[in-house]
């Protein structure tokens, strides 16, 4: 096994050796159990829409709490020294970090399946390649906010501090979309495109376009490569 699926593993081995993934994961699976729900009972429409449009509002919580202490908490108790006098490289400590990050929240959204048996069970007309494509845009959505995560808690050996950056960033970037109505119209395009709620939004309602797929993978590239060269800096300190 390579150094970083050796990473991953105790990374997730961490996670559910606490209470701390197991508070997350019920706090999650009962927000978004409430609205998928909520419209069954009050209007008898059961599908999965809402639960597409409430999850990336949960993940800009949820994604900077199971991030923010993945390297800043080895930081702030000397055990990112310590790997380093294994063989193990900056870029794979990073991936092995963002890899754990991930696999919770597949975990997550795994659990959220439950609503599609929910409705299959009631007989309801199911597109599976609409629910398919607003799976594959949450988990490129939750892969662009890990790894925005992990660069945030790189940048400080304080969890809290790493939250809030994190927070701030993936929030900025989600609010985009609502802002464009206030921008002039020369620039909206450009911002639009920034927007990664409009991404989202086209690969949720079953158009997977490479403009989509290559601004999600971009930034995952980017932000993974900026925690990359945050770990390296301490060496030239």
């Amino acid at each position: 096994m390579s150094y970083i699926g050796i990473l991953a593993k105790k990374e997730i081995k961490g996670y559910f050796n606490s209470l701390s993934a197991y508070i997350i994961l019920v706090v999650f699976l009962l927000i978004s159990g409430w609205f998928f729900a909520s419209p069954l009972f009050l209007n008898n429409q059961a599908d999965l829409r809402s639960l597409f449009g409430i999850i990336p509002i949960v993940f800009l919580f949820f994604i900077p709490a199971i991030t923010m202490g993945l390297i800043s908490r080895e930081k702030n108790s000397g055990t990112i020294e310590l790997l380093t006098t294994f063989p193990i490289k900056d870029s794979e400590i990073v991936m092995g970090k963002f890899w754990s990050s991930l696999g919770l929240i597949v975990v997550g959204l795994i659990f959220t399946l439950v609503h599609l048996i929910t409705i299959m069970t009631l007989g309801k007309n199911i597109d599976y390649g609409a629910i398919f494509c607003g799976y594959l845009g949450l988990v490129l959505l939750g892969a662009v906010y890990s790894a925005i995560g992990i660069f945030s808690s790189s940048l400080t050996n304080n969890q809290i501090v790493a939250f809030i950056i994190s927070f701030f960033i993936v929030f900025v970037l989600f609010i985009l979309q609502y802002s464009l109505f206030f921008l002039p119209s020369y620039i909206v395009g450009f911002f639009q495109y920034l927007s990664i709620g409009y991404h989202f939004s086209n690969i949720s309602r079953g158009v997977i376009d490479t403009r989509n797929l290559v601004y999600f993978i971009s930034l995952i590239v980017l932000f993974l490569r900026f925690s990359v060269i945050a770990l390296e800096s301490r060496k030239w300190k």
